[in-house]
């Protein structure tokens, strides 16, 4: 029997129960996955939360890489035995589990170089920051970007990925620790949004000028002072929603402010294309192989502590990435 963690209502990290379940034998154009790591994400809360719905009961998490045991009718780009890994949202909701089914679709093979607790630190945060290096804006050597939550996962391959493409990273942190780890990453200077105004530092830093984008996985909170810390006809970039979904507003906002581009992109439209997917995620792979790019997993669990995962997710205490181990 197969272990894995799901839910069965809504709600706070109490609610993610450890069960088992029985796997049985791939469909067609499925594979049989036997995990060796498990990413932990804050988007899995979301879906834990119900702010993406999920029908019920539901497995949990988007994110894993192990070993394929057997595959189904019509797979053929792929074979037992294949190293792999892979990231989505409803498409692969379940990965917290030692075992599972999964489409062959959005799976990855991983290169000998890349272990499973590498490849479950860095799929979907790696793949992440490969998109928005290489495909969301046409970034030139000396821009500067603001990137908040320097020091989480995302952030620190963010800002190390940023560094090779010769840009000047500005990252703010929430404690004087993270922002040395965020320094330590490739941040040129930091800001420490507990005390300090970001946008008003921002341009301190700047000479009045403003970056060219900001990255903002925290949402609510900060959305102001990013478009704050914008220089004219710059970009801002909606990765996520960790204080809470940003409130409506007029658009006339970005013409007042400097004609800024604004967005909102979703992993799944820049990695659904194999082709795509398979040069940004190769691309990732010889960065972090070759040293250019350093992966920190400050925090593994065991599945069946699921819950607290989530506790000290939701309570700021990750410092770089999180696993669950196998």
């Amino acid at each position: 029997m197969a272990k894995l963690t799901r839910f069965h209502e809504v709600g706070g990290p109490e609610v993610l129960r450890y069960e088992e379940v029985e796997v049985g034998e791939p469909g067609p154009g499925q594979v049989r996955l036997v995990h060796g790591a498990v990413a932990l994400n804050f988007a899995d809360t979301y879906f834990r939360s119900g702010l993406y719905p999920a029908p019920l009961p539901s497995g949990i998490g988007s994110e894993g890489c192990g070993t394929i045991t057997a595959v189904g009718d019509g797979v053929t780009d792929f074979k037992v035995g294949d190293r792999v890994t892979y990231t989505g949202a409803l498409n692969t909701i379940g990965a917290y589990s030692t075992e599972r089914l999964i489409s062959a679709a959005p799976l990855i093979k991983l290169p000998d170089a890349i272990d499973f607790e590498t490849a479950a630190a860095i799929t979907m945060r790696g793949l992440t920051a490969a998109y928005l290096m290489r495909r969301i804006w046409d970034f030139k050597k000396g821009d500067t970007i603001l990137l908040h939550a320097a020091a989480g996962g995302v952030g620190m391959l963010v800002s190390q990925w940023a560094k090779l493409e010769g840009l000047n990273v500005i990252g703010t942190v929430s404690s004087d620790a993270k922002a040395e780890v965020a320094k330590a990453n490739g941040c040129m200077h930091t800001i420490n949004y507990s005390h300090e105004d970001v946008a008003k530092r921002v341009r301190e830093l700047t000479d009045g000028v403003g970056v060219n984008a900001v990255f903002d996985s925290v949402g609510k909170d900060t959305f102001e002072g990013s478009l704050n810390s914008l220089k004219t006809r710059g970009l801002m970039v909606c990765l996520g929603t960790a204080s809470g979904s940003i409130p409506p507003f007029n658009p006339q906002i970005l013409a007042g402010k400097g004609s800024l581009f604004l967005t909102r992109p979703a992993s799944a439209h820049y990695i659904a294309d194999p082709v795509e997917r398979a040069e940004l995620a190769n691309e990732l792979f010889s960065h972090v192989a070759e040293g250019r790019i350093k992966v920190d997993i400050s925090k593994r669990y065991e599945l069946a502590d699921a819950v607290q995962a989530h506790r000290d997710l939701e309570g700021r205490k990750i410092v770089g990435s999180a696993i669950f181990t196998l």
